[in-house]
């Protein structure tokens, strides 16, 4: 969608709200020296919603965002707001935006950080633009999102390590992996870690069908055995899973190892930073160009802007021709 805002509104806020994902930093140095260079201002709020509605901003130069773009985490933090749920706690907000003589803001975040900001835009007027950041990859419109490279990276790195272990025992290892609602971690470490198997929300397989090539797994390799489980997976994560088939497999010393949080930080890839100031730069462009309530991405290499809510309306699909190379090579 265009909007009628336009260059001598030059006044503009970025956040970063939902799970923080590695990249972040990257996106708001963007954004902020690309609005620079444009002789804007731009204003940083605080703690996602939260922030915006108890007004928690500060104007940002070039050195606020100075040897940030190495570091994970997100230097504007987040939080979750339960006030911004609301009909009244999102009037406080965009009350507070027009009292900073805001009425354009860069969202940095998942489906529910676009979902919030598509609210302002529909109820209040607010010109928003969304950057994808999230480790998950499930937002429709960009082909990866920030932090999912690192997150992928920093999975492998683990498992690889858990491989060394299981070998040296001889263990069956349960690794999950983050992914509530989609499996793209859990499929591309699968694929680069050598999983034996790797359990999806996308392709659900039910009990006896897990055992069953578990049992074709244990039969063909000797040695320790790695299955990789989302944690969306509707066999109830690795603990779950473990605890259903650990009858069956009372002879292999089977191990559960839940890598958590660990997948949302440590430092950005190169390909996370280069991703992350691309879209940073991009957002600040679609909004001079009058856009509002979309989203930028990259698809085949090249920035695409797109209707925010698509981002979250529609599913993203994994790679199915991965999934069956991984049923392939295991």
């Amino acid at each position: 969608m265009e909007s009628n805002y336009n260059n001598s509104d030059k006044k503009i806020g970025v956040f970063t709200s939902g799970g923080d994902a590695p990249g972040m930093n990257a996106a708001v140095r963007a954004v902020v020296r690309s609005a620079l260079h444009k002789d804007w201002k731009i204003t940083g709020i605080n703690r996602g919603y939260q922030g915006l509605i108890k007004g928690n901003f500060n104007e940002l130069t070039s050195q606020s965002v100075s040897n940030i773009i190495q570091r994970g985490g997100t230097i504007l933090k987040s939080a979750r707001s339960e006030e911004f749920r609301t009909e009244e706690g999102r009037a406080k907000a965009a009350e507070n935006l027009k009292e900073e003589g805001l009425d354009a803001l860069v969202a940095i975040g998942g489906d529910g950080t676009f979902q919030g900001a598509s609210m302002l835009n529909e109820e209040h007027g607010i010109h928003v633009v969304g950057i994808p950041g999230t480790i998950d990859n499930d937002l429709v419109g960009s082909d990866e999102t920030i932090g999912y490279d690192t997150a992928l990276n920093t999975a492998m790195d683990n498992i690889d390590k858990i491989r060394d272990t299981a070998d040296a025992h001889d263990r069956l290892f349960l690794v999950e992996v983050m992914g509530r609602d989609a499996g793209f971690i859990a499929l591309e470490t699968g694929i680069a870690s050598g999983a034996e198997l790797i359990l999806l929300p996308e392709s659900l397989q039910e009990i006896p069908e897990i055992k069953r090539s578990l049992n074709e797994v244990l039969k063909d390799h000797l040695r320790s055995s790695l299955v990789v489980v989302a944690e969306g997976d509707e066999t109830g994560g690795a603990m779950k899973l473990a605890d259903k088939i650990k009858d069956d497999f009372a002879d292999y010393d089977m191990r559960v190892c839940i890598l958590g949080h660990t997948q949302r930080g440590g430092r950005p890839t190169a390909r996370d930073r280069v991703l992350a100031s691309r879209l940073g730069s991009a957002a600040v462009n679609a909004l001079e160009d009058g856009h509002t309530n979309v989203m930028v991405g990259v698809v085949n290499n090249k920035i695409k802007i797109s209707p925010i809510k698509m981002a979250w309306s529609k599913k993203k699909q994994i790679n199915y021709e991965l999934l069956e190379l991984s049923q392939i090579l295991r």
